[in-house]
């Protein structure tokens, strides 16, 4: 049994089927993540042994509709995704980039045959997909992508280099974004492609129980048919993009409430001055600061959720949760890291791991400043951005 703040009595807001993927999910990190984490952390292992085991809990493309996919709503999703990344964020970005970047993308812009031959696969877990958008001289900027994508015959000829991109050395299938004569477009590449390389980034300081690598594309020849059809300009990306984002907004708070009960369980045992710290007075404002935030970033996740359900979310309110509730997750984790004192830097207890991991999480699906010139424009009509011409940066 967890220690979550329920202040509010979140619980009843939620369906009987909402609660019941968020309990399955709970209960399969508490079984198969919590006792190993630490260790696959240490050594910067990421479990490969659990794919077959999140296809069979249907969280893998758990969001998108057909083809094999569980097609749940918005708010599963969300609930699934902060139940994983109270594991880890590792593990709530393996499903993150699979589902909502990869599958997305073919869900999204590909053909009938292109969804047909690889979605079903996907949602089983039999192929891992990753997505290369970011480069070495391009994060925050993809507009600027050197990758590019030539017309030889009926062939495309890709060349360029990717960075950061999860998942790329142990999956299958690549979505990667490259320029052309015609603007940015898509394609589906097979990582067994002469002129395909994916070497992992190492040593990490964050995110160990994870993948991140370095892609090389030199001469990777794809035939006609690996284009991405519906997919044209920087708005193809960025609306994979606002799918994994949508699932940070909730995902961070796993990473939070994780922290806090670590905290509150030991504040409560711990004993100082013949007393438990959970009976100090700093001691439980940092616990009742940290229970505050949680409170409200779960109510900001719910209410993007039920507008994502309705059809109804736009970018910026995804800035929101992203900005917002990663702000909150981080400082909640070293809080909780002081009421462990010296032991909070010990590999025994979590909170430091998920200050790190999160400093990651904070740096990826756009860092905190470009949320925050996604949410000044909206509020004062005026873009600081560079002006692109196909797609924007919403």
């Amino acid at each position: 049994m967890i220690d979550t703040p329920d202040l509010l009595d979140f619980d009843e807001m939620l369906s009987d089927e909402e609660r019941g993927v968020r309990d399955r999910v709970r209960s399969f990190v508490d079984a198969r993540v919590r006792p190993h984490i630490g260790e696959w952390y240490d050594r910067a292992v990421f479990p490969t042994e659990l794919v077959p085991e999140l296809a069979e809990l249907g969280v893998l493309g758990m969001h998108l509709s057909g083809y094999g996919c569980a097609g749940r709503s918005a708010v599963e999703y969300g609930l699934a995704a902060m139940e994983l990344e109270a594991g880890d964020s590792g593990l709530r970005t393996f499903v993150s980039v699979q589902g909502s970047l990869a599958m997305s993308a073919i869900h999204k812009h590909g053909s009938e045959a292109q969804k047909a031959h690889w979605l079903p696969q996907m949602a089983r877990g039999e192929v891992i997909g990753c997505f290369g958008l970011t480069e070495p001289n391009s994060g925050s900027d993809p507009a600027s992508m050197t990758t590019f994508a030539r017309r030889d015959g009926s062939d495309w000829v890709l060349n360029g280099a990717k960075r950061w991109i999860g998942l790329a050395s142990i999956a299958h299938v690549a979505i990667i974004w490259a320029q052309t004569d015609e603007g940015v477009r898509g394609f589906i590449v097979p990582t067994d492609t002469p002129g395909f390389e994916a070497t992992p980034i190492a040593p990490k300081l964050s995110m160990r129980a994870s993948i991140q690598c370095d892609i090389t594309l030199a001469d990777v020849r794809l035939p006609a048919d690996a284009l991405l059809p519906e997919a044209r300009g920087l708005r193809a990306p960025f609306s994979c993009l606002n799918e994994a984002r949508y699932g940070i907004g909730w995902g961070v708070i796993g990473a939070a409430r994780d922290s806090y009960a670590t905290a509150l369980s030991y504040s409560r045992s711990r004993l100082q001055f013949n007393q438990p710290i959970a009976s100090f007075q700093l001691t439980q404002q940092k616990l009742v600061d940290m229970a505050l935030e949680i409170e409200k970033a779960q109510l900001l996740a719910l209410r993007l959720g039920r507008l994502k359900d309705r059809g109804e979310l736009r970018p910026h309110q995804i800035s929101v949760a992203k900005l917002s509730n990663t702000r909150a997750a981080i400082a909640i984790a070293r809080e909780a890291r002081t009421v462990l004192g010296g032991n909070g830097v010990s590999a025994e207890y979590s909170p430091l791991r998920h200050a790190a991991n999160l400093e990651s999480v904070r740096t990826y699906e756009g860092t905190d400043e470009i949320h925050t010139l996604v949410l000044g424009a909206h509020i004062t009509g005026f873009s600081a951005f560079r002006t692109v011409n196909d797609g924007g940066a919403s």
